[in-house]
């Protein structure tokens, strides 16, 4: 009877929660009640969807998205890029009153490099074969795929771009005098634009040696069509790095005898090169944005935000973290929400994908499922499909209903967008705000739904 009675007050907190939110303001009314693009019907909310679809906006979420992909750039596990996201995202989580901890981890080395081009640098990998700690400047010379290049480079910075493998061209430009060498990824494929990278060397170089992304070298060939360029380059080899997971969490209102727990995450690091405005940035703002939404609602669990550090190298901040919990911590999460890329803009990309790592369904992909009936967005959504490649693994592998959530193609949740881990990967090009709202409202009313039983 007092179970009962605990669950008539708290749906009727929810039903106030839903009256403040939404009756009286008539804007928030109609953007929680009006029909979703691409949807069959009108959407069909129930008492705990309307505070958190009336309120969850993406051009909020866009606010944090140009402090991390414009203004931090790219966020190197371990690296300074990473370390201002982090104080970041601890700072907003703390302002919105969460308990915050920051856990770190140590990571390996990382090889970085930079190509000053005019007013433009650019971020690249550097090969741990080649020298670092070092700049050199220098005219470039372009010798296409490196099959031929000039008996004497002394003091030149050799560019080698191909489609095919440019195999050991490096080495004869180091040995005729190259005072560094800039390789550029040429694809094949004109829908796979290809990212920059710490290139492995057969056999070691004393000379810088970068690796370029695939738009890097393109804009450096059209430079040199109009005339003679001069580059300074720089390569880095960070040690003894550290990276961080950020951890909020937020108590349950109610009595909550079991201690359960749901978690909304995402990784907050990119690729070298890469600014990572879908990749992850997206997941990240969209977790600072249910954050806020999210703060002061009634629920019988805790809600707890975690933010990865290093995921690209391995998923190895999500790892780190489940690998600390005790079994009782393991059996308290009822659902683990992972959001890795949740508001491209490239048009195929136009299912969101509901990714367990079985391909079965757990409460996570079941919310979600219910949340996209609810709203109406259920023609756009397809799964629960089988795929991993994200933090929802490890705690899969512990047997927490886990799940990823992401805008993928037709063809399948392993079509990515042309910019995927490129420098391109800007809020410019890659990012839509209607994904993200309904990436913002699936995740908010789904999380919500599992929070309140």
């Amino acid at each position: 009877m007092a179970d009962l009675s605990r669950r008539r007050v708290f749906t009727g907190a929810v039903a106030l929660a839903g009256a403040a939110t939404i009756g009286l303001n008539p804007v928030a009314a109609a953007q929680a009640t009006r029909q979703r693009t691409g949807a069959q019907h009108s959407p069909s909310l129930n008492f705990g969807d309307y505070p958190v679809v009336a309120r969850v906006r993406a051009r909020r979420a866009l606010e944090h998205l140009r402090v991390l992909s414009d203004k931090i750039g790219p966020r190197i596990a371990g690296t300074e890029g990473e370390l201002r996201a982090k104080d970041y995202i601890a700072r907003v989580l703390r302002d919105l009153r969460y308990q915050v901890t920051l856990q770190p981890f140590k990571i390996a080395d990382k090889f970085l490099g930079s190509v000053r081009v005019g007013k433009d640098t650019w971020q690249t990998g550097s090969s741990p074969q080649g020298l670092q700690d070092a700049t050199r400047e220098g005219v470039v010379i372009d010798v296409g795929d490196g099959s031929a290049i000039p008996a004497d480079v002394t003091g030149k910075i050799v560019f080698i771009a191909a489609v095919t493998n440019v195999a050991d061209a490096y080495l004869t430009a180091a040995q005729r005098g190259a005072a560094a060498v800039l390789l550029g990824r040429i694809g094949a494929d004109p829908l796979r634009r290809l990212s920059a990278f710490s290139p492995t060397l057969p056999t070691p170089v004393t000379i810088p040696v970068l690796g370029l992304a695939q738009v890097q070298a393109e804009r450096l060939r059209a430079r040199l069509a109009k005339g003679t360029v001069t580059v300074k380059v720089s390569s880095v080899q960070h040690k003894n790095l550290t990276s961080y997971n950020v951890i909020a969490e937020r108590p349950a209102t109610f009595h909550n005898p079991d201690n359960k727990v749901v978690m909304v995450t995402a990784h907050y690091d990119s690729v070298p090169g890469s600014p990572g405005a879908n990749d992850d940035g997206s997941g990240t703002v969209l977790c600072l944005e249910l954050a806020r939404v999210l703060r002061y609602l009634p629920t019988n669990k805790a809600i707890r935000f975690a933010l990865w550090g290093s995921e690209e190298y391995g998923l190895i901040g999500s790892r780190h973290y489940v690998s600390q919990l005790s079994e009782p911590d393991i059996k308290r999460i009822a659902g683990t929400f992972q959001n890795d890329m949740v508001a491209t803009a490239y048009d195929p990309a136009h299912i969101y994908w509901l990714l367990s790592v079985d391909g079965a369904n757990n409460a996570t992909t079941q919310a979600v499922a219910a949340a996209a009936k609810r709203l109406g967005y259920e023609p756009r959504t397809k799964g629960p499909v089988a795929r991993g490649s994200s933090d929802h693994v490890p705690f899969h592998e512990k047997g927490v209903p886990a799940a990823n959530f992401s805008w993928r193609g037709e063809g399948g949740p392993a079509l990515l967008e042309p910019t995927y881990h490129t420098p391109e990967d800007t809020i410019a090009d890659n990012i839509s705000l209607e994904r993200l709202q309904v990436s913002l409202e699936l995740i908010g009313a789904a999380a919500y739904d599992l929070l309140r039983h």
